[in-house]
């Protein structure tokens, strides 16, 4: 696999320039709540959103030989690829727990990279990739780099390879304008339980690279249980999520712009009007608050293992604020936007908006909370679409749903599966034709599905996304 090099100053302009469209997606969102506390049911989209009814298709992957099943509306087609366990370009095996992933242009139409995170945790054991480019030679997770294209209606996986080896727990991160995945280790685990190496941190995977990254841990990222990366492409900040009961948001700005392992500062946020802030309850929608940033002293602290609140602590004593669990996180039209899988009066979600004004501070906002599971689960993944629209990672005990948001709140059906594999993550190709997705299967052994990727293409202009 042949991967071209990417151009970090391309990158930051192309990042600068985008937006203009979160705005009218994320009020889709709001909508909805309001419809789901009054007690009501989703308020489908008519004709599903322009897609019409699903029906089924099969495809089968050729270099493993798994058989996938989605419902998908007419004139729509998918391809299955990258299977846990099926044998990659460098040699090694597919990793399992397929979790987050991005798209990144080349430079060639219709030729893509995809960078896709792997939740494995389990206990130390032999890991996988070439020695040289291992982090922890017992640890197992990383992220995977696959070539795909989108040529005269066909689509192809050109090629795949490991692309982070080493790395405890990597399904989440978040893509970075200068064309890398920022890979976020969700566990502190280290010497102590047994592995070669601290874990916590966050890694960069230059998309472009031709070899496996080296295994260089950002540790002014801080070193606690991380939940995602966005990536602000007018200052360079990088907001990080963590991913505990009691977390805290925060950004990293480093010295140079696109170099964060050249160093930088890492804070938390603060309200301004309000000492330690407790966003999991008791909060309004649509209510702007003022916010500042206080700093972290020591983002890698010695005993972090031990204390896996060693990070949010210190922020905690200089007044920030604590959110429930934080998971995903994402850049869009201006703002950075951040979900709390936990938070709520109800405790089944919320999704905040924080709009940087200037270097010291900014505003936040709740723009969306699930007032009850049953009417409206919280998304496992978000993906913005080109048309101003939101696809949601959403699954239930018998079937796992993309579903389609449109800007009033209105949902339709864009896929559909009948297995015990969640969606883990989506995004679409950087010219909108084609839509990637993650299911995550096992993430050890050989009970249940294994993990894979599937790409929908079809007439998406013919409706809402």
């Amino acid at each position: 696999m042949t991967l071209q090099g990417s151009n970090r100053r391309s990158f930051l302009r192309r990042g600068a320039a985008d937006g203009g469209f979160a705005s009218a997606a994320v009020a889709g969102l709001a909508a909805r709540a309001a419809r789901a506390e009054d007690g009501l049911r989703a308020r489908p989209a008519p004709g599903n959103g322009g897609y019409g009814p699903l029906r089924e298709l099969t495809r089968t992957d050729g270099a493993s030989g798994f058989s996938q099943t989605l419902r998908l509306p007419e004139g729509f087609d998918f391809a299955v690829f990258s299977v846990a366990g099926a044998l990659m370009d460098d040699g090694g095996a597919v990793p399992p727990g397929h979790g987050g992933l991005a798209c990144f242009a080349t430079g060639a139409r219709g030729e893509w990279r995809l960078v896709r995170g792997h939740g494995v945790r389990g206990v130390p054991e032999p890991a996988a990739g070439e020695a040289k480019h291992r982090y922890d030679a017992l640890a197992s997770g990383g992220t995977t780099t696959l070539a795909v294209s989108w040529k005269d209606g066909v689509f192809a996986s050109e090629g795949s390879r490991q692309s982070l080896s080493g790395a405890v727990a990597s399904r989440s991160g978040g893509a970075a304008p200068w064309g890398a995945w920022l890979a976020c280790e969700e566990t502190v685990s280290g010497t102590g339980a047994g592995w070669e190496a601290a874990h916590g941190y966050v890694f960069e995977v230059a998309a472009g690279a031709d070899e496996a990254s080296e295994p260089v841990p950002l540790k002014g990222m801080g070193r606690f249980v991380h939940g995602g990366a966005a990536v602000d492409p007018r200052s360079g900040a990088v907001y990080l999520t963590e991913d505990q009961a009691t977390a805290g948001f925060y950004r990293f700005l480093p010295e140079a712009l696109g170099r964060p392992a050249e160093g930088g500062r890492l804070q938390m946020l603060k309200f301004a009007d309000e000492w330690n802030r407790d966003t999991r309850t008791g909060r309004r929608a649509g209510r702007t608050a003022y916010v500042e940033w206080v700093d972290v002293d020591e983002p890698d602290p010695s005993g972090a293992e031990g204390d896996p609140f060693a990070v949010f602590d210190q922020g905690w004593a200089k007044g920030a604020a604590v959110f429930g669990r934080l998971q995903e996180c994402f850049y869009a039209d201006g703002a950075v936007y951040a979900a709390s899988v936990s938070g709520g009066d109800e405790g089944e979600g919320q999704l905040w908006e924080f709009r940087p004004r200037g270097e010291r501070g900014g505003t936040i906002r709740l723009v969306f909370e699930s007032p009850d599971a049953a009417l409206l689960p919280f998304p496992g993944g978000i993906a913005v679409s080109p048309r101003q629209g939101l696809v949601l990672c959403e699954g239930t005990r018998s079937s796992s749903v993309l579903r389609g948001l449109t800007g009033e709140g209105e949902v339709l059906d864009v896929a559909a599966h009948d297995g015990a594999a969640e969606w883990g993550g989506a995004a679409f190709s950087p010219d909108g034709r084609v839509l990637f997705a993650n299911l995550r299967g096992r993430a050890r052994g050989d009970r249940g599905e294994p993990g894979r990727t599937v790409a929908i293409w079809g007439p998406w202009e013919q409706g809402v996304l």
